[in-house]
C-alpha cells in the first residue's frame, strides 16, 4: 500500500510562453539553486499570494532565451523540489487539435503522448540506477480536478481532459503532421514542454497538473491561417490575464495540507540494489529527497 502522510502543500508554478512573472504579489525572496543536474532556467521567485507561499520559475528563462529542447528540465524540477514544492502547476501555450476548442480557451489535459526525439534528459534514474515509475496517468488526477473546478468557478471557457501531444520543436507542425496528430493520435492539444516535465515531477514525487492555454489552431484547420508567431503572441497576451486569475484563485482555494500517495515511490520503483548503487547516484537521490528546503 502507498505510504500516506499529511504534508504541507507548497505550490510551484512553471510559467510558459507569456507568463514570465506575477502581478500584484508580495515578493519574499529570490532563490538561486544549483543542482547535481546543472542550473535551472533562472532564479526561482518566492512570492506570497494571500496566506500562501508560491515558488515561480520561468520555464524558458527571463526574456525567453531557452528553446524547448534546451530547457534544463531535470534541474528545474530538482530546484523546485529543493525549495519544498509539492505541487507543480505547469502553465503552457498549446495549439488546438480538436473542433469545439478555440484560441483563448483553457485546457486541463489528462493524457500525454511523447513525440520528442531523445534530445532531452528525461529521468533521474541514471548512473547505474535503474527504476521503472508508474506513468499510466501522467498528470495528478486530484490536482487537475482542483484546477478544473477553479477554472469553472471563474467562468472561463475550458476543456477538461484530453491528450497533450508533445513534439520536439522549436518548429511548428507540417500540415500532414498536424492531421496525423489530430486524426490518428486523437490529440486534443499540441505543445513542446510537457515531456519530460511531467515524468520528472512524478519521479520526484511531486503532483503535476497542466494549465494549457490555447493560442492557435494547429495547421490542420484548413479554414484558418497557418500558425504564426505573430498570431500566437497576440493570443498569449490575453491568455496571460486568464492564467494569472486562475493561479490567484487556485492559491486561495487549495488546502494547506494534503495526503501524499507518491511519498517513497522513487525508491519503491528502484530495481538496482543498494549495495550496487554508485556514490554519485546516492548523492543525487539525497539531493532530491533528503535535503531541507532552501
Amino acid at each position: 500500500m502507498p505510504n500516506q502522510q499529511s504534508d504541507e502543500l507548497v505550490l510551484g508554478i512553471i510559467g510558459g510562453s507569456g507568463v514570465y512573472d506575477f502581478d500584484s504579489v508580495e515578493q519574499l525572496k529570490e532563490h538561486r539553486v544549483s543542482t547535481p543536474y546543472g542550473d535551472p532556467s533562472g532564479i526561482i521567485d518566492e512570492v506570497k499570494l494571500g496566506e500562501r507561499r508560491i515558488f515561480f520559475l520561468a520555464r524558458h528563462g527571463k526574456g525567453h532565451h531557452l528553446t524547448p529542447s534546451h530547457i534544463p528540465y531535470r534541474a528545474n524540477i530538482a530546484a523546485l523540489k529543493k525549495c519544498g514544492v509539492t505541487h507543480i502547476l505547469a502553465v503552457s501555450a498549446v495549439g488546438v487539435l480538436r473542433d469545439g476548442i478555440a484560441p483563448g480557451d483553457l485546457i486541463v489535459p489528462d493524457q500525454l503522448i511523447d513525440l520528442t526525439k531523445g534530445l532531452r534528459k528525461s529521468s533521474y534514474y541514471e548512473n547505474g540506477l535503474v527504476g521503472h515509475q508508474n506513468f499510466a496517468d501522467p498528470f495528478c488526477k486530484e490536482f487537475s480536478g482542483q484546477l478544473s473546478r477553479v477554472i469553472q468557478s471563474l467562468g472561463f471557457q475550458m476543456t477538461t481532459g484530453g491528450t497533450y501531444v508533445c513534439i520536439e520543436g522549436p518548429r511548428f507542425s507540417t500540415r500532414a503532421e498536424s492531421l496525423y496528430f489530430k486524426n490518428v493520435l486523437n490529440g486534443t492539444c499540441i505543445g513542446m514542454t510537457a515531456h519530460p516535465e511531467a515524468v520528472l515531477a512524478r519521479e520526484a514525487e511531486m503532483s503535476y497538473a497542466i494549465l494549457a492555454l490555447a493560442t492557435d489552431y494547429d495547421c490542420w484547420h484548413q479554414s484558418k491561417d497557418a500558425v504564426s508567431v505573430e498570431s500566437v503572441l497576440e493570443v498569449i497576451k490575453k491568455n496571460r490575464v486568464l492564467s494569472l486569475k486562475t493561479i490567484h484563485e487556485l492559491s486561495r482555494t487549495l488546502p494547506k495540507t494534503y495526503n501524499s500517495s507518491l511519498k517513497g515511490s522513487f525508491e519503491n520503483s528502484l530495481i538496482t540494489s543498494s549495495t550496487h548503487m554508485s556514490s554519485s547516484a546516492r548523492k543525487n537521490i539525497d539531493f532530491l529527497f533528503k535535503n531541507s528546503p532552501v
